[in-house]
């Protein structure tokens, strides 16, 4: 059985990253399970977007009335038509949504008591968010395999899951962000025992022993 959660005043970030198809989502379950609060960004990215928000009024004057639905909502296919192969048009995009999605994740967590928080940031080495966290967890596998996962999760060809992940940071760069890494190339048993090993040393970080880099599949 898991350690308890204890409440502390103020939650320790753990941020947890990794590129498209490495299956952060599942991670983030599984620490969910644990009864760690998890905090998606891509979720905070919505809702900055959502009909009659602030933020669709400025993504659509950027990009034109061509990125909504008929019913007035992102269409987020065909905004990713225009940014995922225009780096200058994904720049423009971020600059729009990232200090909303960086304001909502400040009042979020100011409302959390906890050890610890999993903030779930895809584009986390991108933007820079790493430098919030008190630790990072890279959900790393073979990029071939990664690739695969990803034409077969979203129907995409080869072309445009290339194009996909050309549009984030490498490997080794997330990796060099790392605090821990969490290996998800094999079975979920295995994949769940390096969830409960990083969720024990953050409740004892908590505590106040001290966060070391490493892996978690080693544990």
């Amino acid at each position: 059985m898991a350690p308890a959660l204890e409440t502390p005043t103020a939650p320790l970030r753990i941020g947890l990253t990794g590129g498209i198809a490495s299956g952060k989502s599942t991670v983030a379950t599984l620490f969910a399970m644990r009864g760690v609060p998890v905090i998606d960004t891509d979720m905070l990215a919505r809702e900055v977007v959502a009909p009659g928000s602030e933020g669709l009024a400025a993504v659509t004057a950027a990009f034109g009335a061509g990125i909504l639905t008929p019913e007035g909502q992102l269409d987020r296919q065909a905004l990713g038509r225009h940014v995922f192969q225009d780096g200058a048009a994904r720049r423009r995009l971020e600059a729009i949504l990232h200090p909303r999605i960086r304001e909502r994740l400040t009042t979020r967590l100011a409302r959390l008591r906890a050890p610890y928080a999993l903030v779930v940031v895809p584009l986390l080495v991108e933007t820079g968010m790493d430098r919030q966290m008190d630790a990072v967890i890279v959900v790393d596998l073979p990029e071939s395999v990664q690739r695969d996962r990803l034409m077969a999760r979203d129907g995409l060809s080869a072309t445009e899951a290339d194009a996909r992940l050309a549009s984030q940071a490498t490997r080794d760069e997330r990796c060099a962000v790392a605090n821990y890494r969490i290996d998800n190339s094999g079975a979920r048993d295995v994949l769940v025992h390096q969830v409960e090993q990083l969720h024990r040393r953050f409740l004892a970080a908590a505590r106040g022993a001290p966060l070391q880099r490493g892996t978690a599949e080693n544990e």
